[in-house]
């Protein structure tokens, strides 16, 4: 008997966006027989892209009824905040929006749309927000006395090079995010020290500016950019388009989620100390990874009639898996 699924009973997803990320999920997607590509849709020329799946998204709507959940891979600076209303309004979602200060505006917008329209949107499902969240979560209620700390990189943000391109006056760029040894030191051996955000990571940006711009203008508006680097000691570098090529076309990343606290018939008797770690060769090919995971779950949840905005905190996890939870219990409790 064959294992193989007929199109017909698999799960039939959307791409929104083609960079990376779009490109990720496509990748993803081929790794799991459970789903289908239906489109890609761009808003390029649909015969520059290297799919044979690529459509303008001036047609997504004709795929309504067809397309049983979208995955939208924009940018979280301006690509998410305009696209995912509009989207959610025909279609269930999958997003990796990740700027964490908007995170309550952008749930109350997305779960408005959601629910007026009888769909479901899973917002946020990356790797930060997303399975950090949970492991935040998770350790928080664990240890309650207690601290959590979080560390990204070294590596590039894909939302924070993101907006670095939209900068007039840039060609090209990326941005690494480099936690600081001695904080991380701190956290490990002093217990709960009081550390913000900003004295946790440094911030690199290496730009390509486009010609007759001035570079002093650039790097003011980045150093100064609300919720990305403003309050960051950020340095950026100026290079050619030569050596971004030669020293800067991957992307790495990582981090991790420390929560230290006690435990103890005083509460303070026994210090503990949970640690998740991430090492990523791809930055964008994991995140599309998780995308496509929390993809099947919106699918099984929107069959079950929920509509609404989510986050990964309302998803079970036994909905993320291809496998029975018969097979579950047996092989992963």
């Amino acid at each position: 008997m064959s294992n193989k699924i007929d199109v017909q009973d698999k799960i039939r997803v959307g791409i929104v966006g083609y960079g990376n990320l779009g490109k990720g999920v496509e990748l993803e997607l081929k790794q799991n027989p459970d789903f289908h590509l239906e489109a890609v849709f761009t808003r390029r020329n649909p015969e520059d892209l290297e799919t044979d799946k690529a459509l303008h998204i001036s047609e997504l709507p004709k795929y309504k009824g067809i397309i049983d959940v979208m995955i939208l891979c924009g940018g979280s600076s301006t690509d998410l905040p305009e696209q995912s209303n509009e989207i959610a309004a025909l279609f269930n979602t999958v997003d990796s929006f990740d700027t964490h200060a908007k995170v309550p505006e952008y749930y109350e917008n997305l779960n408005k749309t959601a629910k007026k329209a009888g769909t479901l949107s899973l917002m946020s499902a990356g790797w930060d927000p997303g399975l950090f969240s949970l492991n935040r979560l998770l350790t928080e209620v664990v240890l309650p006395e207690g601290k959590t700390y979080t560390f990204w990189g070294k590596g590039v943000s894909q939302g924070h090079s993101d907006a670095v391109r939209r900068v007039p006056g840039v060609k090209r760029a990326i941005q690494y995010t480099i936690p600081k040894e001695a904080a991380i030191k701190e956290v490990r051996e002093a217990g709960e020290p009081d550390l913000k955000a900003t004295e946790m990571h440094d911030r690199e940006c290496y730009v390509v500016a486009k010609e007759n711009y001035n570079i002093e203008e650039i790097e003011k508006q980045i150093v100064n950019m609300p919720n990305y680097f403003k309050g960051y000691h950020t340095k950026v570098h100026f290079i050619t388009e030569e050596e971004f090529d030669k020293e800067h076309t991957k992307i790495p990343h990582g981090g991790m989620v420390i929560r230290t606290g006690t435990t103890g018939q005083n509460g303070s008797d026994n210090r503990q100390r949970i640690e998740f770690n991430l090492s990523l060769d791809n930055n964008p090919e994991f995140t599309s990874s998780v995308l496509v995971a929390y993809t099947r779950a919106v699918y099984r949840l929107a069959k079950e009639g929920e509509t609404g905005a989510r986050t990964v905190f309302d998803i079970p996890l036994g909905y993320l898996s291809p496998k029975s939870p018969e097979q579950l219990r047996k092989e992963l409790l």
